[in-house]
């Protein structure tokens, strides 16, 4: 509970007086007391805006503001029934008042309230077994049984190809790309709409990255954009080694037409599906339908291992050697020997138990968030300036992140509006991937625009990615949803 000694008013103050103590304070109200010290009203800078919008001057007294009842607690008010008020009447602060009417303290909602995050860790309880195990058997180095396992039950789930755990979704892509042959003064075609994690490996290998724009259709890459950017290339007789093709928050690319015209120019891809774990394209698991495919298990994913990721292939020799570059590149050789360069890559038997208990429920919880995103629906359906992330009938999303775009055409707010209307629920929410062609880092790369307009670029200006933990409560979510209605409300 607040002090409040600096934010209380006589309601004969002026509103020149009024803004002095709101600027000067960072609880953003204003407590007013009748001439008995008794809680009369609670005012804002927002009622105030409406005196001046009345044409009031700034000598004009606080008791010009037409009356309203205050919403107020008794200090034997519990914390649940604080929140559930402010939920309730859409505040963020609720003055405390004793048993005279007089103000002794101030509940804010980001003091009493959970935030709810973007996508938090949801542990079932069997992690922990596993990791046990692990300490038992003193197996707490990089690997052991446990990875071995994961790489095991991570593959059956995956359909059958080779998976070498490692420790991020980050070092897979560098693999791949070793693996793959690329070297200094290469080009590698990337995705410009995903994580910077899937364009900094292609500057490890000191290549040169190409930036792809994105379809409509699923958002990420768009093949009339790859196949023109290669047919530039192949004028020049400069194809890119790899194509980095990301199923942005879950959702395929369109992977037939890709793998196509990667074919056609003979560009092996490389799928990074870190964020589509447990995700289908027309029935296949993502990232299996290229030479590569990486997955993460970051904190925020779908499952987590705390940070962890895999490289899959179909390709045995590729995935053994990747092990081998994981470990230091260590010959077998009773002492240690090195031909080549190699990386401390390799994901921990502790971490390995953390996602063996995760991927027991990774169909769970990717039906917990498609369900999610379906309420979301429901709830903002009569809004309509937004507009969903595309999800074409033949492909299974996981729904890593619920996001929505808010048509320009059809509404003055913006997605940093939304984002900021929401932190001030104290609720996550955040813009979606800035493209990497606009990041300062890659800035001076190339970029294959889709259309006329970046595509791409539109994306980053309207998009926002909405709490989508699998486990956010039914109420947290409608919370979510009343801060989203009322601000398209106003």
């Amino acid at each position: 509970m607040e002090q409040i000694g600096e934010i209380t008013i006589s309601k004969n103050s002026s509103i020149t007086e009024a803004l002095k103590i709101l600027n000067a304070s960072e609880l953003l109200i204003l407590l007013v007391l009748d001439n008995s010290g008794k809680l009369e009203r609670t005012i804002t800078d927002g009622d105030i805006r409406r005196l001046l919008l009345e044409k009031k001057s700034l000598d004009s007294q606080i008791c010009d503001l037409t009356y309203k009842e205050p919403i107020v607690v008794s200090i034997q008010t519990t914390t649940k029934d604080v929140s559930a008020l402010m939920y309730r009447y859409g505040v963020n602060q609720i003055p405390v008042i004793d048993d005279f009417g007089k103000p002794i303290g101030l509940h804010i909602r980001k003091n009493i309230d959970t935030r709810i995050l973007l996508s938090e860790p949801h542990m079932t309880g069997e992690e922990e077994e596993y990791v046990k195990q692990a300490f038992s058997t003193n197996w707490v180095a990089p690997l052991g049984p446990n990875v071995d396992a994961f790489e095991q039950e991570l593959s059956d789930y995956i359909g059958g190809s080779y998976v070498a755990a490692v420790n991020s979704g980050t070092a897979a892509i560098h693999l791949a790309l070793r693996l793959l042959g690329v070297k200094k003064n290469d080009n590698v075609f990337c995705q410009s709409f995903t994580f910077v994690a899937s364009a900094n490996p292609i500057l490890y290998q000191g290549a040169t990255p190409v930036f792809i724009d994105s379809e409509a259709k699923t958002w990420n890459m768009s093949p009339r954009a790859l196949k023109n950017a290669l047919t530039f290339y192949k004028k020049t007789n400069n194809l890119p080694k790899a194509i980095i093709v990301t199923h942005i928050y879950g959702q395929s690319a369109s992977m037939n037409e890709i793998i196509s015209i990667s074919n056609e120019f003979k560009v092996p891809v490389i799928e990074d599906a870190a964020e589509s774990m447990g995700a289908y394209y027309q029935g296949q698991h993502t990232g299996t339908l290229g030479k590569f495919g990486i997955f993460s298990f970051n904190g925020n994913k779908i499952i987590t291992t705390s940070g962890g990721g895999a490289l899959v292939s179909n390709d045995k020799k590729m995935i053994d050697k990747a092990r081998f570059l994981s470990t230091q590149a260590r010959d077998i050789s009773p002492h240690y020997e090195h031909t080549e360069v190699g990386y401390n890559y390799r994901m921990s038997n502790i971490l390995a138990g953390v996602g063996r208990g995760q991927l027991m429920v990774l169909d769970e919880r990717v039906n917990s968030r498609r369900n999610i995103l379906e309420i979301y629906k429901k709830g903002l359906k009569r809004i309509e300036s937004i507009e969903w992330m595309p999800a074409p009938v033949e492909d299974y999303s996981n729904c890593w992140l619920s996001v929505i775009s808010i048509n320009p055409k059809k509404t003055n707010i913006t997605a940093k509006q939304l984002i900021t209307t929401l932190s001030e629920l104290n609720i996550e929410a955040r813009h979606v991937w800035k493209p990497m062609h606009m990041q300062p880092l890659y800035s001076h790369c190339q970029y294959f625009s889709n259309a006329k307009e970046s595509y791409c670029n539109y994306l980053f200006s309207t998009g926002v990615c909405l709490p989508s933990g699998s486990s956010i409560s039914r109420i947290q979510q409608e919370k979510v949803i009343k801060g989203i209605v009322q601000l398209f409300d106003q």
